[in-house]
This record gives C-alpha cells, structure tokens and sequence, in this order.
C-alpha cells in the first residue's frame, strides 16, 4: 500500500552490517514460473505483449491481494467474527480491502461466463474504490471487444492455480515471484520497448550487493516497474535486517509504467512514495527538497529530447550545464544532487558516458573526477538488456569518500572494474551474470572500500585497478576501466566458443567495413591522380 514515509536523517556514518544470512542465489527462476508464463504466453493469441502484459498483470495482483486478503478474513473470523467485516482491521495491517464480488473466488466461479470482462472492471473498479493507494493504479479494460473472453476464463483458470494448497506466506510469495518473472518475460517480448519498463535482474543485482542498502532512504529517479526497490528489500530481509530500516522513494514519467511499479511494490507489501507526472524528473522534481542515502537509477541511454534547454539555469548542474542533446550528464548530477552527505549512488549509462567529449561532457567528467565524486566504474559485457544490445556501464558515485565508520579513505582514488568477459548466453541474444560474477565485483568494490571483513584489496591485471588521480589525468579524464585494468596475466581461453565465434565475427566485421571504406579513399584518389593528368 502507497504511503509517504517520513523521511529519516542521514546516517552520520556507514551503517553497520547486519549479520549476513544464506541468499537465495542468483534468483534462478523455479522451472514452475517459466512454464506458467509460456502456458500463459500461448492464450494471448495475436494480443499483442504490450496489450497483454497489463491483462496477466492485473489478474495476478488481484489473485494475490484476495489471496492476503482471504488469510486475515480467516484470522479474524477465528478471533471475531463482527471484525471480519471491518476495512480498517485489514488497513492497519497493510492487507488490502476486498469487497465480496472482487474476491478471486468469484472470479473463478465465473471464469467461463461471457460477461467475465465485465465482472473483472467491475472488481478492479471496486478494490481502487476501498483503497485510495490503489487509485487509478488498476487495469480496467478486460471488457474491451478485442479481448477473447474464453481467453480471459483460461487465464483465471492458470492463475488459479498458483500457491494452491500452500499457506500463507509462501503463497503470497510464490505469487510476487511470478509476478516478478512475467515482468521479465513480457519485457523480453517486447524487445527494446520492454527495456523502457525493465532493468534486467542481474544488473539490479549488482547495483543492490555493491551499495547494500541496509539502512536509511532509497531512491529511483526513474523508476520503471520498481525492480531498484525490489532487490533491495530482498537485500534487507536475505541478510538478516530489518525492512523497515529503509523508506522508499521513487518518480516515473510514463503513466502506464507507473501503474505497474505500483502493483509490483504492492505485491511485495512494499511500502513506497512513488510520484508520477508526465514531465519527468528533470522538469518537475516531485522530491527535490529531499536527500538518500542510496540511489539506484537506469535512465534511458542517451536522450537527445530530454528539453534540456528549458533548465539551462538549473542548481543541479554543479559540474557544468548538461548539453542539450544529450541527458546522460543531466541524470548523473540531478542524481547527485539528491545524494545525503554520506549517500552513495548507482547509475546505468551507456558505455559512451565514460569518454564522451561532445558538447562539453568531457569537461563535466573532469570536474565530477577532481571534486572525488565518482567513486567506481564498472564495464558490463554486451547484450545484458532487452532493450539495447550495445554494453553498458555502471557508475558509482560518493559525496563523502572519507566516511569513517572503519572505511578506508579513498579520497584521491577510483575504483575501475572490467566485468565485460563474465556473464553467459541465456538465449541467442541476451546474456545473464552469474552469482559468482556478481559476488566478485562486489567483493572487489567492498575490499576496496575497505569494509570490515572483506579482505584485502589487490589489483588484479585484466580485471580492476585502484587509479590515482594522476593516472586519470594522464588518460585526459576518459573513465573506461579497460584503460586501467590492463591485460590479464594469462588469457582466458576457457570462453565458450559461442562467445569467442561472437568475438571474432565482430571484429571482422568491423574490419571488413574499414578494409571498404579504405578501398574507397584510395579508388576516389586514384581517380583524382587521372583527372590531373
């Protein structure tokens, strides 16, 4: 349920770890989810992903708050029987109330009626009347002529079928997994429109274990569906914290996107403050009076559209005025700007962000560099992303690299990680990081930081390098970390061969473009030689 939280002062120094439980991996789907979301992908028919996204969607969050509903309904008969039928004994616990005809029961007694679409606007109608959070947040078109109505009742059927027999918790569970695994599925359908809503689960894994938001406010200044957050609680509760320890806070342009962040946290009983407005956090920053201690962003790559002649004489722009034609160092200092004094950062930019030196981003990197505001840089390999399949990278930025706590001080210092080998072909176009990928450059990054327990940090050739402000000086401020990290000692020839045959396919189509646009200068010279004479 959607509440504004109170925000909480920053912390004065590092919080201290929780002690670490058992994770429950690299959040290797169950094979359950997989076959429910190809049983489900089959009934759309010629329903379009983008479409039918929001019509899965919507039955699987109705499942699951009747389902928590339900549970409590049981409690409370147990106890009293008259607070059964009180809205406010299900809203002081955070259960959403469901009135009779909006029960997944009588969904599913009426599953096989023509009228079924109508039965479904009417119950999402009905729950966003009971609940002011869940305001213009539902799906309510089932009814439309386009939608197959026998489609709808096998839909509720298959839904039906999720956590049945199961109690309570691991039911509720199981169905924010699921919901969590149709999000991807439907972002992978889509391509590159699905990576406008989806940041693939491995990166947000990585963003999540190297800044461990254990405590204090968290924010997403483009939020997508709420993956960012999401992880993060996963985080909290996996390593033994409190969830309460940290308030969420998030903005979305997108109308459509904001609805599904909304149901994404709900599912998870997520408690947020997810703004939404059409013009975006550059034009009307919902929250610009508050600071985080943790931000996790993956804004749109490269936004040439983003009217940032319109905020020319912006405060935010404290490294230097963004250029107009492109938004990359317009998130990075906005996202600065909303950092706590000991607040830390996480952004996904295209790899271009690292040594860009159009329109005067060179001169903004240097200045970010020499204020010892960015504190890491990661090179993601390729083809991490629905939407692109050119590499990423990560940038973490710090307001205070001498936090004390038992830090180190990395005043002076960047961290560079070249992770653009690891990772491994989940299909033909897309690949995933493992969890001992993750593990590693976490690993690396806290070493570095010099948290307790650790271990010492080493540079490793090939793979990350602890570089002086005079070594980047010397590299004219450009921050890909392949300038850094050097050659590995020995070379990987353990690399599948599909990744090797990708390799050298690339390399030689770049080659052969070069060797034609070559032989074209010479044939143009050439034919000049001739004239002249």
């Amino acid at each position: 349920m959607t509440q504004t939280t109170t925000p909480t002062p920053a912390p004065a120094a590092q919080p201290a770890k929780p002690a670490p439980k058992r994770g429950n991996g690299n959040g290797a789907t169950l094979g359950f989810e997989a076959q429910l979301f190809l049983a489900a992908d089959k009934l759309r028919k010629n329903l379009e992903p983008s479409d039918y996204k929001h019509v899965a969607l919507g039955l699987i969050f109705l499942k699951h708050i009747s389902l928590a509903f339900e549970a409590k309904r049981e409690a409370l008969l147990a106890e009293d029987p008259t607070a059964a039928e009180d809205p406010d004994e299900y809203l002081a616990e955070n259960v959403f109330w469901v009135p009779k005809d909006a029960r997944w029961s009588h969904l599913q007694a009426s599953a096989r009626q023509p009228s079924i679409g109508k039965i479904i606007d009417d119950a999402m109608a009905a729950i966003e009347a009971h609940n002011a959070g869940l305001k213009g947040v539902l799906p309510k078109d089932y009814n439309r002529p386009a939608l197959d109505k026998v489609m709808l009742g096998e839909l509720i059927d298959l839904i039906s079928g999720i956590a049945t027999g199961e109690p309570g918790d691991t039911a509720k569970d199981l169905l924010g997994r699921v919901y969590e695994y149709f999000l991807g599925g439907f972002a992978g359908s889509e391509g590159k429109r699905g990576g406008e809503f989806y940041t693939p689960r491995s990166v947000v894994r990585v963003l999540v274990e190297m800044l461990e938001p254990y405590k204090g406010r968290v924010y997403d200044p483009c939020c997508g569906s709420g993956g960012m957050f999401v992880q993060s609680e996963k985080f909290v509760a996996e390593h033994g914290g409190r969830i309460g320890d940290i308030a969420i806070y998030g903005q979305e342009s997108n109308y459509t996107t904001w609805r599904l962040a909304k149901m994404n946290l709900a599912v998870r009983g997520i408690d947020a403050d997810i703004r939404w407005n059409n013009e975006g956090s550059f034009h009307k920053d919902e929250l610009k009076d508050l600071r985080f201690d943790f931000i996790l962003a993956n804004p749109p790559f490269n936004v040439s559209d983003w009217g940032g002649d319109r905020v020319r004489e912006d405060a935010r722009w404290v490294f230097g005025v963004p250029p107009v034609g492109n938004a990359n160092y317009g998130w990075l200092q906005h996202i600065w700007w909303h950092l706590a004094p000991n607040g830390t950062a996480g952004v996904v930019l295209a790899n271009g962000s690292m040594s860009s030196g159009q329109s005067g981003e060179d001169v903004i990197r240097r200045a970010m560099v020499e204020a010892d505001a960015v504190d890491c840089m990661v090179a993601l390999p390729g083809q991490l992303f629905y939407s692109t399949q050119i590499p990423a990278c990560l940038w973490f930025l710090a307001r205070n690299k001498n936090p004390g706590g038992g830090w180190r001080d990395r005043r002076g210092e960047v961290l560079f990680i070249d992770a653009r080998k690891m990772g491994a072909l989940v299909d033909r176009t897309r690949r995933e990081l493992s969890d001992a990928d993750i593990a590693r450059i976490a690993d690396t990054y806290h070493a570095w930081r010099g948290e307790t327990d650790a271990g010492a940090y080493a540079d490793v050739p090939g793979f990350c390098k602890a570089a002086t402000l005079e070594e980047i000086r010397a590299h004219n401020h450009v921050l890909t970390p392949g300038r850094y990290v050097g050659a590995a000692d020995v070379e990987d020839d353990d690399a599948p061969f599909e990744d090797r045959f990708s390799a050298l396919q690339s390399t030689l189509e770049t080659q052969f473009a070069a060797a034609e646009r070559l032989a074209t200068t010479i044939r143009a010279a050439l034919a000049g030689l001739r004239h002249e004479r």
